[in-house]
């Protein structure tokens, strides 16, 4: 197997765990709200600290410590209650994503995808630590390959995430399903907050 296949497999297999990220991606896509940007975001993002761990782990596995973590937890934290709190309070819920998309202007969705996706610890534990270290023996030929293979991965799920989501969206257009897909966001962003809550306990202890 080419070094660019295992690159693309691996991270494929690491970015297709549902996360607060993916989820958030999902949604601008059923808004049909800035998903260029947000999938393009992401997908730079990914390319970026793909290839910070993959060259820069020797120095990484010394200062990924379990203190940055931990702030990058507590960062998380605050932000998914902020999140979901700004959820509950639209009386009409994600019925009106048609009202809610015009409260976001293009500063608010670069601010929520760029939160999104660098105060969440698992965007680093799986491109940062995770890729970093599986290539660290790696030639630099391979490495380099490993590294294009593993962004690709993530530009072809970021953009199917988005625009899948955007051509879902013609086919949820009652209040019935844009109250259940919105209850369904609240629920597992109070899961995600919850887990990592417990993190940041467990790890203090």
């Amino acid at each position: 197997m080419s070094h660019f296949m295992l690159g693309f497999i691996t991270g494929l297999s690491l970015i297709l765990a549902i996360g607060a990220q993916n989820i958030f991606v999902i949604e601008q896509g059923l808004k049909k709200n800035f998903v260029l940007l947000v999938c393009t975001i992401c997908t730079l993002s990914d390319f970026l600290l793909i290839f910070l761990g993959i060259f820069l782990f020797h120095y990484f596995q010394y200062f990924f410590t379990s203190l940055i973590e931990l702030i990058l937890n507590f960062l998380l934290l605050i932000f998914l209650v902020y999140f979901i709190w700004g959820k509950i309070r639209i009386k009409t819920h994600l019925l009106d994503l048609r009202t809610e998309k015009n409260e976001y202007s293009l500063a608010k969705t670069l601010f929520k995808t760029l939160s999104f996706t660098y105060l969440n610890p698992q965007v680093y534990s799986d491109t940062v630590f995770f890729l970093g270290n599986f290539s660290k023996d790696f030639l630099l030929q391979q490495k380099f390959f490993f590294g294009i293979g593993a962004s690709t991965s993530s530009l072809v799920f970021f953009f199917m995430l988005g625009y899948m989501s955007k051509y879902l969206s013609n086919y949820f257009k009652t209040e019935k399903v844009w109250n259940v897909i919105n209850i369904l966001i609240i629920m597992f962003m109070s899961f995600l907050t919850f887990y990592v809550l417990v993190n940041i306990i467990y790890s203090l202890r």
